[in-house]
């Protein structure tokens, strides 16, 4: 197994021939391309921008069962997840990480549910997969709960459950350094133009955001382009449509805190939506999401001044403080890849996924829809489709495994539970380096987990290039984690931009560029 401080992040050696290319570095490319290369298949993973650049970085950021999905009859998908949801934690602790959430009720307004229809629902999300780790709900005087002081006085009752918080981009980075020490070949900047399909290989052509090509020949080919699977599958790989995607744009807030407890909230809203209103990177809520039509062109998307004023009203309606445009401090939107299952309401189309093996002719995996709690299972089934045609002899293998960092029994011990793991291993890390601010390994602790010690350098932090951002930490991004950019850096390995001002901002987007040469750049917020 590769070492990460050796990863062929850098200057991959580019193959000529594989088993299988997988289109798209979100993660559900990703989480396929680490099954397989765990089976032992010779794996590449392209994406034509940087990993999580798109979908996977604009998520509410949560690992959840989906408890309103409850309402649309999505018992199945809400059981895949919530079974999901323990086995996540598990193999991540410190990038993710159990929330409890709080939903207020107001017997009078015409927003809430009722509240014997709560207690169901809450009843069934308990009860329909083994929790283990994770708290039952139950009913909350809001009087007396630390979550109802940041509330307006008529919220006297509520409910509290449990879910969990992701890091969503570097859960996918992480699923990607996996893939890398298992063997798969993972190209960021590399897009797919042109796949030519055979009897029993694919003729792939490559060209890289600098322009030099590449040509890949693969014994089979998945298309995880999210958004783009349908156009991918027309225009690039030559095969007919056969499903419709619903493009539903997703849009969040962050303002600066809201409230001074560790709960989040799940907000019933008067058009029958949800709002989270969620603590982020310990100063800021996070606040979403938005859920509408999105027609126009794909890449890069910002939020719109009525999405804003919508999660901004609102929220209002609830938290005694009002929330404005003016206090946003950074947005971010995306655009979520749905089944198209005949819903009117974009709220309550499906988010469930599906997988399509066409096998006349070299084999093509689509993958349909999806969501972040479920990408290890889809992954999974991806690879046991692939495992007939392609003579695979693994089997799954991704159910008890952990994340890059995610074991600290070198550290602790045994585990007890996600949270706890972690405080313990925190401390044990900042014992280890006394040397080192504790901020900073705070930091790190969560970031890198047990591989937290990688990322020093030969000469230790180097400069500080921004507050609490060394050259060495600047290094191992690149050479580790595929950082190509200040925007990499910033807004998807970490989220530092939001606690940089513009000067500091620069100062990293300078010296990536002094030390990497000119990238994306991007150094103001709205743009991860």
């Amino acid at each position: 197994m590769t070492d990460c401080r050796e990863a062929p992040a850098a200057n991959p050696d580019l193959p000529a021939e594989c088993d299988v290319l997988v289109v798209g570095g979100g993660i559900n490319g990703v989480g396929i391309a680490r099954d397989l290369a765990g089976r032992g298949v010779r794996v590449v993973l392209c994406e034509q921008d940087d990993l999580a650049s798109h979908t996977s970085s604009a998520s509410t950021k949560l690992i959840h069962g989906g408890l309103r999905y409850l309402e649309h009859g999505e018992f199945a998908l809400v059981r895949k997840a919530l079974a999901e949801r323990e086995r996540l934690l598990r193999s991540a602790p410190h990038i993710l990480w159990p929330l409890r959430f709080v939903m207020p009720h107001d017997p009078d307004s015409a927003a809430s549910r009722p509240a014997w229809l709560i207690r169901v629902g809450l009843f069934l999300y308990d009860h329909l997969a083994r929790r283990e780790w994770l708290g039952a709900s139950r009913g909350i005087d809001l009087r007396r709960h630390p979550a109802g002081l940041a509330l307006k006085p008529a919220f006297r009752q509520g409910f509290e459950y449990a879910d969990g918080w992701a890091d969503d981009a570097r859960l996918v980075v992480l699923a990607a350094v996996d893939a890398a020490e298992r063997g798969a070949t993972v190209l960021t900047r590399w897009r797919c133009v042109d796949a030519q399909r055979g009897a029993d290989r694919w003729q792939v052509q490559l060209q890289s955001a600098a322009g030099a090509t590449l040509r890949l020949s693969a014994r089979a080919l998945v298309n995880a382009t999210g958004p783009w699977a349908a156009q991918f599958l027309g225009e690039q790989a030559h095969a007919p449509q056969v499903r419709a995607l619903r493009r539903v744009k997703g849009s969040h807030i962050v303002v600066p805190r809201l409230f001074d407890h560790d709960c989040a909230y799940l907000l019933q809203m008067p058009d029958k939506r949800v709002v989270f209103a969620i603590p982020y990177e310990r100063d800021f809520t996070l606040i979403g999401t938005t859920e509408v039509e999105h027609h126009g062109a794909l890449g890069a998307l910002h939020i719109e001044a009525d999405e804003i004023a919508y999660l901004c009203e609102q929220v209002s309606r609830y938290f005694q403080k009002a929330v404005v445009p003016a206090h946003v401090v950074w947005s971010y939107a995306g655009v979520r890849p749905l089944l198209d299952d005949g819903s009117g309401d974009a709220a309550s189309v499906t988010r469930d996924y599906a997988l399509e093996l066409d096998v006349a002719g070299a084999p093509v995996l689509s993958v349909w829809g999806g969501k972040l709690t479920t990408f290890r299972k889809l992954a999974e089934e991806a690879a046991d489709l692939l495992a007939a045609p392609l003579h695979i002899e693994r089997g799954a293998w991704t159910a008890s495994a952990v994340l890059p960092g995610g074991d600290f029994s070198e550290f602790i011990g045994t585990p007890v539970q996600p949270d706890a793991d972690f405080a313990r291993f925190a401390a044990e890390l900042a014992r280890r380096h006394p040397d080192l601010p504790e901020a900073l390994m705070q930091r790190w602790a969560r970031a890198y987990g047990s591989r937290a010690g990688r990322v020093l350098g030969p000469d230790g932090l180097g400069a500080e290039v921004a507050p609490g951002l060394f050259e060495a930490e600047l290094r191992h991004l690149h050479r580790c984690e595929w950082a190509r950019s200040a925007d990499d850096v910033l807004w998807r390995r970490s989220k530092l931009g939001l606690h940089f001002t513009l000067t500091e901002r620069e100062a990293v987007a300078r010296w990536c560029d002094a030390q990497w040469g000119a990238a994306e750049g991007a150094v103001a917020p709205g743009s991860a």
